[in-house]
């Protein structure tokens, strides 16, 4: 283990499952878009969001990082990862939409450990997590690169 900075090597493969539904809410919407400062119509009003063609409003690209920090929450927990928060930093990521986010979607988020290398001090942890709607389709896609510092 001392290559990945005490970070469980077995990890690499390991898959957890969704814990929780999120509905996506307009308010939920609302928030992130200002705190992102986006400005598009389609955040914030209903109508715009439906005459463009939507059910709803959309959701900012950037939204699905919601989704996907929360199901990190499953592995960062998992005591047999070996992953000290208080060392993680958050280093790259990148995200492939399937289709947009849209308030009133219920997601669910399952995560994958794709990559684990040492790293100077530290170790980098590739993540992926595969959000999907209620029907089971892809929604989104985000690669997570987590440095994990090592002991000074």
């Amino acid at each position: 283990m001392s290559e990945t900075k005490g970070i469980n090597p077995e990890i690499v493969g390991r898959v957890y499952p969704a814990r929780e539904v999120f509905q996506v809410g307009r308010e939920h919407i609302r928030d992130f878009a200002r705190a992102v400062k986006a400005e598009n119509a389609l955040h914030f009003d209903v109508e715009a969001a439906q005459q463009a063609g939507y059910a709803d409003l959309v959701a900012p690209p950037t939204f699905a990082i919601i989704l996907a920090q929360k199901a990190d929450a499953a592995l960062i927990q998992d005591p047999g990862a070996g992953i000290d928060f208080s060392r993680v930093v958050h280093a790259d990521q990148r995200f492939t939409h399937h289709r947009p986010i849209v308030a009133g979607d219920e997601l669910s988020t399952e995560v994958h450990v794709d990559k684990l290398r040492a790293m100077g001090a530290g170790a980098m942890l590739t993540t992926r997590e595969e959000i999907k709607d209620a029907a089971g389709q892809p929604v989104a896609t985000c690669v997570s690169s987590l440095l994990v510092r090592g002991e000074s």
